[in-house]
């Protein structure tokens, strides 16, 4: 049987969002006079974090609004770090909050994340905001496994009654996007490194995604025939967590690495703040946006908390 895989371009499609959120952040900045501002926190100089903070900052500029870069010594304390999110959390310049994972081995990472206000937390990492978009109430979705949503809408895929494999389980990955999907009607299956029979629970899936955070752990063998393939995972040389070469010639669809699941993570969270901003600033006013040269009245954006 012949299929004609779908290739979910993630880098084409992260720039329609941000050439929409251009215009969205011009009618904030004409209407209150306040360009929305995400406040980003590096703690120590882990290189990989760096390029991450900095590519962030990058796609705040590219839409018009501002980074505010926090960058913390490696020897930051748990303590010193609540303080510097305290901080952030009271400025109502900052209309959202990312605090780059990991931290140092010492800091207590959830602790941290929890600090963040639910207004604030544009990146989805808050045990609050989890709880919420697990119940399917309005909250800001953890960043990549938002993106990895809006992918598969955009390019119009079955999730609907879809029996769904999720390899990983990590707080920020792996189980958000188990929830989105199963808030999307679809039959979800966590596993991860040490499940037992792994390959057989993989070949029965319609929809795999790959966050085990390991090259190529997930092998194509594996994946049946006409699957939809989501690899969030990224490693040296350019591969991800599953064997995309070896298996998409014969996906339904399938994500590139890179260009895939990555650039949706920052266009989902700069999207986010541009919302949280629409939040805060606007409150309880309805907004103008031009779109296509016309305007068009937006519905409010209901509260977060």
């Amino acid at each position: 049987m012949s299929y004609t895989p779908v290739l979910l371009d993630g880098k084409a499609l992260s720039k329609e969002i941000e050439e929409s959120l251009k215009k969205r952040v011009a009618n904030i900045i004409r209407q209150t006079g306040v360009v929305p501002v995400l406040a980003t926190v590096l703690v120590g100089n882990d290189p990989s974090s760096e390029v991450y903070v900095k590519m962030k900052g990058n796609a705040c500029e590219r839409v018009g609004m501002k980074s505010l870069k926090l960058h913390l010594p490696e020897e930051t304390t748990t303590g010193q770090l609540l303080a510097a999110i305290d901080k952030l959390n009271n400025d109502d310049s900052v209309c959202g909050i990312l605090l780059q994972h990991p931290v140092p081995a010492h800091i207590n990472e959830r602790e941290c994340f929890d600090r963040i206000a639910a207004e604030k937390d544009v990146d989805g990492v808050t045990c609050h905001g989890f709880g919420r978009m697990a119940m399917n109430e309005p909250a800001f979705g953890s960043a990549t496994p938002a993106g990895i949503m809006k992918l598969i809408k955009h390019y119009n895929l079955p999730i609907e009654g879809k029996h769904a494999v999720v390899v990983g389980r990590s707080p920020i990955l792996g189980k958000p996007v188990a929830m989105m999907l199963l808030n999307e009607n679809a039959t979800v299956t966590i596993c991860h490194s040490k499940t037992e029979g792994l390959p057989e629970i993989v070949k029965g899936a319609d929809i795999v995604v790959g966050a085990v955070g390991k090259p190529e752990f997930i092998k194509a063998d594996w994946i049946k025939d006409n699957a939809i393939v989501i690899d969030a995972g990224y490693h040296a040389g350019g591969i991800g967590d599953i064997e995309i070469s070896k298996v998409k010639d014969r996906a339904m669809a399938y994500t590139p690495v890179p260009g895939g699941v990555g650039p949706m993570t920052i266009a989902t969270l700069i999207m986010q703040n541009v919302e949280s901003a629409e939040i805060q600033l606007f409150k309880n006013i309805k907004l103008q946006s031009d779109i296509e040269g016309g305007v068009v009245e937006l519905a409010e954006t209901p509260a977060l908390l």
